[in-house]
């Protein structure tokens, strides 16, 4: 049995059902798969969902062995942080899991641009973007007239796309569940800190300065952790590129296109639906400093803020309505996103 627990779920599920290894243990079938990063993120869906059972998964994190389970078919799964995490504990999902008709939701806290939310703003994603995949030379040394040093692999300047050899540096998520989604959660109240309220009012236009709420726009991923007004313009010109001009960059975290394409290799051996997925980042620093302030502050002192707590809360506030639309009405949603 040693060597079965040690089979990838993308390769165990066919090969034990094949054989009957694990015919006396019927496999959990959740209808919604909660996806977080790190403890904190994790913490109100634990509590609030009241996700006690704990299943042991070899191949996960160290620090997260376990999946985390309630009985109204819900489960979580904390990868890590970062794109190695995030890819290897996906990869380590298990055979007790059939996945066939689950649903994704991947919710985690982010940088997020003045231009299109604010501290706290709980964003849908359309379009995951991959910021690391570029070539980068010091832009000190770029030629006159490039706004950076950044260009994509094998192009001859920041503002030609590249040919997309890695098949990873953009992923289009399922348009009609962000639809619905973004339907069910629309009108729910955030929430604000003293500090990010205080804090926001230092941007002098909407909706950098105003409360937050749920909106829709796209995320960027890459493991560095980038802070400032010209990367983050940087950020802007990629998304717009690899999006064919149809994406909108407002959020910027590191895992999502790792997470993506491990969902998305077994999806393509029928062991889950990735058109299952969904994503919501919640904004817990600004991506650059408002207009006057220190860029390496904005960077360095990124905690005053005061964006955790409240992301934190509403990522649990924008997500939580898709999840009980999902558990309340499977009927609809059994065999595929329901009109909104």
């Amino acid at each position: 049995m040693r060597g079965i627990q040690k089979v990838s779920w993308a390769m165990g599920l066919s090969a034990l059902v094949a054989s009957g290894a694990w015919a006396s243990e019927a496999p959990i079938k959740p209808k919604v798969v909660l996806i977080s990063m790190f403890a904190p993120e994790a913490q109100h869906w634990i509590e609030r969902l009241e996700l006690k059972r704990e299943i042991r998964v070899p191949g996960l994190a160290a620090e997260y062995p376990v999946i985390r389970c309630n009985d109204r078919e819900v489960c979580l799964l904390t990868t890590g942080m970062g794109q190695t995490n995030a890819a290897a504990s996906t990869l380590a999902l298990s055979p007790k899991f059939d996945l066939r008709k689950s649903y994704f939701l991947i919710a985690g806290i982010a940088g997020i641009s003045p231009q299109h939310g604010t501290i706290g703003t709980a964003a849908w994603a359309h379009y995951l973007v991959e910021f690391g995949t570029q070539w980068e030379i010091d832009s000190r040394d770029a030629p006159e007239g490039w706004p950076t040093g950044y260009l994509g692999i094998n192009t001859k300047g920041p503002n030609e796309k590249p040919p997309l050899d890695y098949k990873t540096e953009v992923f289009e998520l399922n348009p009609k569940l962000q639809a619905k989604a973004f339907a069910l959660s629309r009108n729910v109240a955030l929430s604000e800190s003293k500090e990010s309220a205080a804090w926001r009012l230092k941007y002098p236009k909407a909706p950098a300065n105003q409360p937050p709420v749920v909106t829709r726009c796209d995320t960027l991923a890459g493991n560095t952790w980038f802070s400032g007004t010209r990367l983050s313009e940087r950020a802007e010109v990629w998304t717009r590129l690899l999006t064919d001009n149809k994406g909108t960059y407002c959020t910027t975290q590191q895992e999502d296109n790792s997470t993506y394409e491990a969902l998305l290799r077994a999806s393509r051996e029928g062991l889950l639906d990735i058109q299952r997925l969904a994503v919501v980042r919640a904004g817990s620093d600004f991506d650059r400093p408002a207009p006057g302030a220190s860029e390496v502050d904005n960077l360095l002192k990124y905690a005053d803020q005061g964006g955790f707590v409240p992301a934190l809360e509403n990522l649990y506030r924008a997500g939580n309505p898709l999840v009980q639309d999902i558990l309340g009405n499977w009927s609809a949603w059994e065999k595929g996103v329901p009109e909104t």
